[in-house]
């Protein structure tokens, strides 16, 4: 049974396909932040994750009728389409790295004195930009969208335990890369 953010992310998808512009005015709004920091945290280029994102709703508002409520949430759906451009755009511009200028959703102090926690941010930032390509989107999905264990499973076509494999993964290179010998 749907929750009541499915609901109205069904009704709002509903009035869409049907040509309503002021319910896709209102799905920008509810997804255009979360959708932006996803693609600049895979990429890490402001430019190519904005353009990504302006695709992605130009997607949306053209193909809306491809959009199967209960086959998978619309966040998910969203991330998806996200992902694959991201993809797309990664082999296109042939990157040899992916970088993250900045993990915005880390605890970090506001200030900028305080210089310990801005150099750990840029510690799990670089050690985010090694980890293989998978295990970082895994480990972005779950710990910096929200996305649970099953819906990142869904989003990246694979079964939940390869996600947790991959999280463990991720986990593992991360504590080993951050952590003093």
């Amino acid at each position: 049974m749907p929750n009541q953010e499915d609901a109205s992310d069904n009704e709002m998808m509903h009035q869409i396909q049907q040509g309503n512009q002021r319910a896709f005015r209102q799905l920008v709004k509810q997804y255009l932040n979360p959708l932006y920091r996803f693609a600049h945290h895979l990429l890490g280029d402001q430019m190519t994750a904005e353009d990504i994102v302006q695709d992605t709703f130009i997607k949306v508002w053209y193909q809306a009728k491809q959009w199967q409520p209960g086959k998978a949430k619309l966040s998910t759906w969203l991330h998806t389409i996200v992902r694959h451009q991201c993809i797309d755009s990664y082999r296109k511009e042939n990157h040899h790295t992916v970088s993250l200028e900045e993990v915005e959703d880390i605890a970090v102090a506001e200030s900028a004195d305080n210089i310990h926690q801005l150099e750990l941010a840029e510690q799990i930032t670089q050690a985010l930009q090694q980890l293989p390509e998978r295990q970082r989107t895994a480990v972005l999905l779950c710990y910096y969208q929200g996305f649970s264990n099953q819906e990142a499973a869904e989003l990246l076509s694979i079964s939940i335990e390869a996600v947790e494999s991959l999280l463990t993964r991720g986990r593992k290179t991360l504590k080993r890369k951050l952590l003093p010998n």
